[in-house]
């Protein structure tokens, strides 16, 4: 019933907090607040859930390291789209008109912040972290982040590969990060910096979503293979292939720190020790 409760308790935030959100769209102001008191309120409503489930803290979103968590997260995900974006640019690919807009940029920052928690405590809080009790770390992330990237499908713009890869460079992605780390901050942290740089510095199409009007003024043009088309960056090869490594970067260091889940070992992992970042 655990799984339940938890499960109910954030997509009730989710859909909360996406209608505010919704709602106020085209003003960039009440983006900023709203997204980032959607975001609060999931990661309270979450840990709030979790104490009362299961009789104990949440210590994936305990307050001790959280800024330096989340931060590190930032320029993780910041730095990976950063490195799509500079393969597009040097292949003549993706190109700087000018500048855009800053009160465009903070909007985002609201609405990136409140996707990226409300997420996050839904895929990797709630279902990767509970399925991975019962099956291990492996079956977890492939299924998770199977059903993070198909749920991409529903976008505006989606296509098939599209959802392919997110499930590829984000769903095992992020799962990998969250099993290395056991911080839904971080993980919290590498999807805002990741949608933020992709929207809100270079303003180009998240997840099929439509054109963001970012701090540059930009454009792309090329194959699909490597601009990703109407899906955004989020389709290119590029993507892809960070994504990839940062997975196996993240299962590497999950090894090295004890943090995998066997399969049938019906285990928690991280519920009794915190783990911290490598400085």
């Amino acid at each position: 019933m655990r799984f339940v409760w938890q499960f109910l308790a954030v997509v009730a935030i989710t859909a909360l907090g996406g209608g505010a959100i919704a709602a106020v769209k085209g003003n960039d102001w009440l983006s900023l607040v709203l997204g980032l008191a959607a975001a609060a309120l999931a990661v309270l409503v979450y840990a709030w859930v979790v104490r009362r489930t299961e009789h104990r803290p949440a210590l994936d979103v305990a307050r001790e390291g959280a800024v330096a968590k989340t931060g590190w997260g930032v320029v993780i995900g910041t730095g990976m789209f950063a490195a799509v974006i500079v393969n597009l640019f040097t292949s003549g690919h993706y190109d700087v008109d000018g500048l855009g807009s800053v009160t465009g940029a903070l909007g985002l920052v609201g609405f990136m912040a409140g996707a990226a928690a409300t997420e996050e405590v839904l895929y990797r809080g709630v279902l990767f972290r509970i399925i991975e009790e019962r099956t291990g770390t492996y079956i977890a992330l492939t299924l998770t982040g199977l059903v993070f990237g198909l749920s991409h499908l529903l976008n505006e713009d989606a296509t098939l590969w599209g959802g392919i890869a997110i499930a590829i460079e984000a769903g095992f992605m992020l799962a990998a990060a969250y099993a290395a780390t056991r911080s839904l901050w971080f993980v919290i942290g590498v999807h805002f910096g990741w949608n933020f740089a992709a929207a809100g510095i270079f303003s180009t199409q998240v997840s099929g979503n439509g054109t963001n009007e970012g701090l540059l003024d930009s454009s792309m043009s090329g194959p699909e293979l490597l601009t990703g088309g109407a899906f955004g960056p989020e389709g290119s090869v590029y993507s892809v292939g960070f994504g990839a490594l940062l997975t196996l970067v993240f299962l590497w260091l999950a090894h090295r720190r004890g943090t995998i889940v066997p399969f049938g070992s019906r285990r928690a992992a991280g519920v009794d020790t915190a783990v911290k970042l490598p400085r």
